[in-house]
């Protein structure tokens, strides 16, 4: 009997100890995570997301807050859903929530994450980055292209003026890859279907769940399930078609067209710029960057806006008449027009606040971070879910509704400076925003 009292007191003396060494933890005396629903063994909380991700994310939020971390199986997973927080987070931690995840697949498909969009924070992350902002896609440069837009705008009403009916998405995705791809390349390239191809393969892989992604010991699944083996193909193919665009223009090298990007980052790679340099690789890399971002994002914008309007015909009225009044006839829209058309603008705004291209933005903490009272941990995956942004009842009223009105006389952007309307996301690392804005705006006379 005494033999168990005294195992009893001993058990009961380490509990108490362990409770105190742990209580007392400097490391355990930080940690204040974010609110968490319960979690289950090994998958975390994957059971709790449907295929449409950001309105699951959206409806949890509503249970445990703006802020909430979750567990993607083994993978720590922030969640912003409201305007403060994304504020918050872009403004005063943008540089530790600065990297990307680097998933397997993004690795093998963005060159090794050699490009702008994933690299790693750090020296030639800046240095691309200048490259992006100076060269590609500075103000000036993206108003060079405003003639390859209204040729192609052109070219899209003519083929409308010729038929009765017409699928709409078809020429709005033509539209937009014709926009890319001559603003890549300088011209149509005869890769142009090919590589459509490949990145409708890619879009489509990497909207998959890849278990192995998020619970290591279950990798052989994307083996077994011949993800693996799609993701190298894919890969295999785009490096295939670039390689063969990058041989084509450095053969021409002497009637180098500098307003084309290809040609812009040749320049680079040769030299042509002092202080600045790229190797092979990340040419490649950068330009299929600016493909992957642009094929999908401006066809997707200008098929909602119409799909809208047809829902709404008292604003397609309105903006039919405001374009009628302020063209006078004509049949070409140009930039200049665009600037004096308000209706229009409200429309697009609107079309992004509800149908963000990219409905959620994937980050990485780079360190601790005490975000909005909460411990965040180092390599924690940061979610900024900004269809749920678009939806904060603490900026928009009835926010399901399609009202353009609502940014009438107002001086709400989409250009990462106004927090409640982030479709192109925020801070340091977003990219591209220059030339998804400027290509997003439709030309067509409605």
């Amino acid at each position: 009997m005494e033999e168990s009292h005294l195992y009893a007191l001993l058990v009961t003396l380490t509990l108490i100890l362990y409770a105190l060494l742990f209580t007392f933890n400097p490391k355990n005396s930080k940690k204040n995570p974010p609110p968490s629903p319960p979690t289950l063994p090994v998958i975390g909380h994957l059971h709790l997301l449907r295929p449409l991700t950001h309105r699951s994310l959206l409806h949890l939020s509503r249970t445990y807050g703006p802020v909430m971390l979750l567990k993607f199986g083994s993978k720590p997973v922030l969640v912003i859903s409201s305007a403060d927080a994304a504020r918050e987070a872009t403004r005063t931690h943008d540089l530790a929530f600065s990297n990307r995840p680097g998933l397997s697949a993004i690795r093998k498909l963005f060159y090794d994450l050699n490009d702008p969009i994933n690299l790693p924070y750090g020296d030639k992350w800046r240095a691309l980055r200048a490259i992006f902002v100076h060269e590609l896609l500075g103000p000036a440069r993206v108003r060079s292209f405003d003639s390859v837009r209204e040729s192609e705008v052109s070219l899209l009403v003519e083929r409308l003026g010729r038929r009765r009916a017409t699928d709409l998405t078809a020429e709005f995705a033509t539209l937009n890859n014709n926009l890319i791809f001559r603003t890549a390349f300088g011209k149509k390239t005869v890769h142009v279907e090919r590589m459509v191809e490949v990145i409708d393969r890619i879009v489509a892989i990497l909207s998959k769940f890849r278990v192995g992604e998020f619970v290591p010991w279950l990798a052989w699944i994307n083996r077994l399930t011949g993800f693996d083996a799609a993701v190298n193909r894919c890969a295999r193919d785009i490096d295939d078609i670039i390689e063969s665009v990058l041989e084509d223009h450095m053969a021409r090298k002497e009637g180098m067209d500098k307003e084309n990007f290809m040609d812009i980052l040749l320049g680079i790679y040769r030299g042509d710029v002092p202080g600045v340099s790229i190797d092979r690789i990340t040419v490649k890399a950068m330009i299929f960057d600016v493909l992957a971002a642009g094929t999908e994002t401006s066809a997707s914008t200008l098929t909602w806006m119409m799909t809208e309007l047809i829902r709404h015909p008292n604003v397609m009225k309105k903006l039919q008449d405001e374009v009628r009044g302020v063209t006078d006839g004509k049949t070409a829209i140009t930039e200049d027009d665009i600037q004096r058309m308000p209706y229009l603008k409200a429309v697009i705004k609107e079309t992004l606040r509800i149908h963000p291209p990219v409905p959620i933005y994937m980050h990485a903490a780079r360190e601790h971070v005490n975000f909005m009272g909460y411990n965040v941990e180092p390599e924690t995956i940061v979610v900024m879910n900004v269809w749920a942004i678009g939806q904060d009842l603490a900026f928009w009223k009835d926010p399901e509704r399609f009202v353009p009105e609502r940014f009438m006389d107002s001086s709400v952007d989409y250009r990462g400076f106004d927090y409640q309307l982030l479709p192109f996301g925020a801070g340091n690392r977003v990219r591209g925003s220059h030339l998804a804005a400027h290509s997003g705006e439709p030309r067509e006379e409605l």
